[in-house]
């Protein structure tokens, strides 16, 4: 874990309690191992939606929906959530708990491989979350940015692969190693660009927040 445990527990007991439908929807997951979004970057994914009042949101990686739900109900009203999931099995999980709460009519859920998907879209999206292969962010990422309108708000969440990512790629498993090195790629890439104001946050799994630059 990038923090450690104690101070994790103690930050993630501050927050309010959560209503049943998601807590249901995280119990679910961890019995099934589906992969969602940890508590810090859920709080994150919050602030920022409250903070910027995106009328539409892109999400690449839906998962079960779980993300889109919690986006989506800090959205103003009359917001929109495209979505992206690649496994079926999860894309229909998806659609079932956006139903389920009330969402079908505002959360679109697109089932595809995000590369496929993406070139299909032609929004002007306020924010995008990234939440999918973390070996294909730069190619997410560079397919996406067009889509974001200036000063939108880009997260990706999953970018220091719980601290490995910072290790030399000596010291991570072979198996690893092209993972390590394109999101080592990626991140830097991304800092140095001088189109986008990015900061990488030790929150989480570690989380990279970039706003695109206006002319």
């Amino acid at each position: 874990m990038i923090v450690e445990k104690h101070v994790r527990e103690y930050i993630n007991s501050l927050n309010k309690e959560e209503k049943k439908e998601l807590l249901n929807m995280e119990d679910a997951a961890r019995r099934e191992h589906v992969p969602i979004i940890r508590q810090e970057t859920k709080e994150i994914l919050r602030f920022f939606v409250n903070l910027i009042s995106p009328m539409r949101i892109l999400e690449i990686g839906a998962a079960i929906g779980y993300s889109a739900i919690i986006m989506h109900e800090c959205q103003p009203e009359g917001g929109t959530i495209d979505t992206i999931e690649r496994n079926h099995d999860r894309y229909e999980k998806a659609i079932s708990n956006i139903s389920e709460n009330g969402y079908e009519d505002s959360i679109n859920v697109y089932f595809g491989d995000a590369v496929d998907v993406l070139e299909k879209l032609n929004k002007d999206y306020d924010m995008i979350f990234m939440d999918a292969a973390k070996g294909q962010y730069k190619t997410f990422f560079e397919l996406s940015a067009s889509k974001l309108k200036k000063e939108g708000l880009m997260i990706c969440d999953n970018v220091l692969q719980d601290g490995g990512v910072a290790l030399s790629r000596y010291a991570v498993t072979r198996r690893d190693h092209t993972v390590h090195f394109r999101m080592r790629e990626f991140l830097y890439e991304l800092k140095h660009d001088e189109n986008w104001d990015t900061i990488v946050l030790p929150v989480g799994d570690g989380i990279i927040i970039s706003r695109k630059k206006g002319e």
